[in-house]
């Protein structure tokens, strides 16, 4: 049946290797019918999802939960009133939000099952790594019932069955960020997500690994949550992969809100490699009690536009945040990474490196800000961030910066943009060895650093190989990674 150019399309589609049947809303039908539209509705690309939220209001509730479900009028009216980011704001001046989100993408509001069995579709594992998988198709959390881990204290699974079980959790900790436009889009849209929920003094020993894979054989646009939560005392190590199983153009908004009890600890690693028709605009939000303790690294190998904005705030006494990334870009990558650190409290830690390795015509962004408050004394940040370009069409645009209002305080931050050592491709070929092998090399050796500070052992060892392959092949590498490979 198809509707017309009011857009609900439904038909017989195939997504990896299962057919099914699907029903997507098109936001921008209507929109984009002549060419002046295009030209002028591209300032306002947030009003095509304002109107399709209003028309299928009602469908979009019945494929969430209530608790979801009470947050959408905010944020209608905070993305009527602000919109979606511009190149005029200060934290997105280096992505084009109003251009990424103006074209023409698919909502499964109606909640299509589009791959039954994924595991039929897609393997992803780290050998040696003790996990329990998860797999997350769009905003769908999927896992069989063997593979759970039966731990007291923990649950992995569905937010709309965390708001059924745990609604008093759910209200405490569920879109308590200050909002941007992304933000409220995601909000306004969101009907699932995934949540991992460690009570306290739970020590989970085995590592929790959710891979998200964007399906669809037709432009899809996805929005999910992501929360995170330990509460005092808890322990538990996290792996997220981000992957593309169809060649269509893929837009993803995640928000994922992530909370830290006293003395809670948290390893944290995110790798993409989707490929350059996905898009992902990801919003992370990181509240550390006292003396918590989170290692996060995020890494992309392999994707078309990600813009991550990360802020973590330091809200007890004695809390250690240790953040890393590392960007491998080529092709027409572009990779944006915006953070702040918050030190709110007195004798907190925060140790920053990220890293970009830069060929093609790839672009890359890095803004990082430590806020130390009026009275965290003793408050002690190292923010670094390093950057290699290989090509001479490759552009990163870098800005650390530190507000400091405490004066017992060490704090310091840095960057540096630089090119391959001709000193040392010259010093490896004297010694019989190749130029594109020395350049490989070197890469890997300026990557390195980052790898190292990933807490999962396995995984490093195998992210090592990973990032030789990335080099060595270049572009469009994920087809055969180390890490992941199609069955």
């Amino acid at each position: 049946m198809d509707k017309g150019r009011n857009g609900r399309i439904t038909g017989e589609r195939t997504v990896g290797h299962v057919a099914c049947t699907e029903t997507y809303v098109q936001a921008n039908i209507t929109m984009q019918a002549t060419a002046w539209n295009r030209k002028h509705l591209a300032v306002n690309s947030e009003r095509q999802y304002i109107d399709l939220y209003l028309q299928y209001e009602d469908i979009i509730d019945q494929g969430s939960h209530a608790l979801i479900n009470s947050h959408r009028a905010g944020a209608l009216a905070a993305l009527q009133k602000n919109g979606l980011p511009s190149l005029k704001d200060e934290r997105f001046k280096y992505t084009d939000v109003q251009k990424a989100f103006e074209a023409d993408y698919g909502l499964n509001v109606k909640r299509r099952k589009m791959v039954p069995d994924l595991r039929a579709a897609y393997r992803c594992s780290v050998p040696d790594l003790d996990s329990v998988l998860y797999y997350v198709y769009n905003d769908c959390i999927e896992a069989r019932r063997k593979d759970m881990p039966d731990i007291d204290g923990l649950f992995v699974g569905s937010l709309v069955d965390f708001a059924e079980l745990y609604p008093e959790k759910f209200k405490k900790h569920y879109n308590k960020l200050s909002p941007d436009g992304i933000v409220s889009l995601n909000t306004l849209l969101a009907q699932n997500g995934v949540v991992i929920y460690v009570s306290g003094g739970c020590k989970v020993s085995q590592n929790v690994q959710v891979v998200n894979l964007t399906v669809g054989d037709m432009p899809v646009m996805t929005n999910r949550r992501m929360m995170i939560i330990l509460e005092d005392c808890a322990e538990a190590s996290v792996l997220l992969c981000d992957h593309s199983l169809a060649g269509s153009r893929h837009l993803t908004t995640e928000v994922a809100e992530i909370y830290l009890g006293k003395d809670a600890g948290l390893q944290l690693c995110a790798i993409e490699e989707t490929n350059e028709d996905n898009n992902l605009f990801r919003t992370t939000n990181i509240v550390q009690d006292g003396h918590s303790r989170l290692a996060y690294a995020d890494v992309t190998l392999n994707n078309g536009i990600t813009r991550h904005s990360i802020t973590t705030q330091l809200m007890g006494e004695g809390a250690d945040a240790k953040i890393s990334g590392l960007v491998i870009g080529d092709g027409a990558q572009h990779v944006d990474n915006n953070l702040l650190v918050s030190h709110e409290a007195c004798m907190c830690k925060s140790d920053i490196l990220y890293k970009y390795v830069l060929d093609g015509e790839s672009k890359g962004a890095f803004a990082g800000k430590v806020y130390v408050a009026q009275g965290a004394q003793k408050s002690d940040s190292q923010e670094t961030n390093a950057n290699l370009c290989v090509s001479p069409k490759a552009h990163i645009y870098t800005q650390p910066m530190l507000e400091i209002y405490a004066d017992d305080v060490k704090c310091n931050h840095g960057s540096t943009v630089g090119q391959l050592s001709e000193a040392a491709l010259f010093y490896m070929a004297q010694r019989g060895i190749e130029p594109a092998e020395g350049r490989r090399l070197l890469q890997q050796a300026f990557a390195v650093e980052v790898i190292e500070r990933i807490g999962f052992e396995a995984l490093r060892n195998r992210l090592t190989r990973m990032v030789e392959e990335r080099f060595r092949r270049g572009h469009g590498a994920c087809g055969d990674c180390s890490l992941c490979s199609n069955k």
